[in-house]
């Protein structure tokens, strides 16, 4: 059994916990750096949205029940990514950097583990729901595109579903780690 003059003397030997200098002032830099990372996100995702909306009437979509059930799970999807999206931007927005440094890392904690939700469940469902929709189009691409034309559009629409997925998974393996680090301190 650990007596007390032994507990007493490994606490006194463990490091002394520093503040960073300037921590308050990175954690606002980090902060705005994730904001504006979002906010392009959104952005990408809005002109994504757009092109499929002008496609829609360029094709005149309603009037083909497979194609207009493609393009609508498509774009179906990206607004729910985007809304997920404005969501999180909000959350982080009202995250307030005046707080003391427990309150505001239980805050951070809170939302990285909404974020992992984010990323584990339902950006995968996203991801799967604009593929389904994007697969419903690709007998109207075949019927009235050269075939050249539909070899692009099919090799480069899994080159970009390749892509997507590993830079989700990045970012999803970067905001793990930040999970991770506040968990441990």
């Amino acid at each position: 059994m650990i007596n007390f003059e032994d507990l007493k003397s490994q606490w006194e030997k463990q490091p002394e916990a520093k503040a960073p200098e300037n921590g308050t002032e990175s954690i606002v830099v980090k902060i705005n750096a994730m904001r504006k990372k979002q906010l392009i996100t959104n952005i990408i995702l809005v002109a994504t949205l757009l092109v499929l909306i002008g496609f829609f009437f360029y094709v005149m979509a309603y009037r083909d029940q497979v194609v207009l059930w493609g393009l609508l799970t498509m774009m179906t999807a990206l607004l729910v990514r985007i809304a997920i999206e404005i969501r999180s931007v909000r959350v982080l927005r009202r995250l307030n950097n005046g707080l003391d440094a427990k309150q505001f890392k239980v805050r951070m904690t809170r939302y990285y583990e909404q974020r992992k939700i984010i990323h584990v469940i339902l950006t995968p469902l996203i991801l799967i729901a604009y593929c389904w929709g994007f697969v419903r189009l690709l007998p109207a691409f075949k019927a009235n595109l050269s075939s050249g034309f539909y070899t692009y559009i099919l090799v480069s629409s899994i080159v970009l579903i390749v892509f997507f997925t590993v830079f989700i998974g990045y970012h999803l393996r970067k905001e793990l780690q930040i999970l991770k680090t506040l968990k441990e301190t």
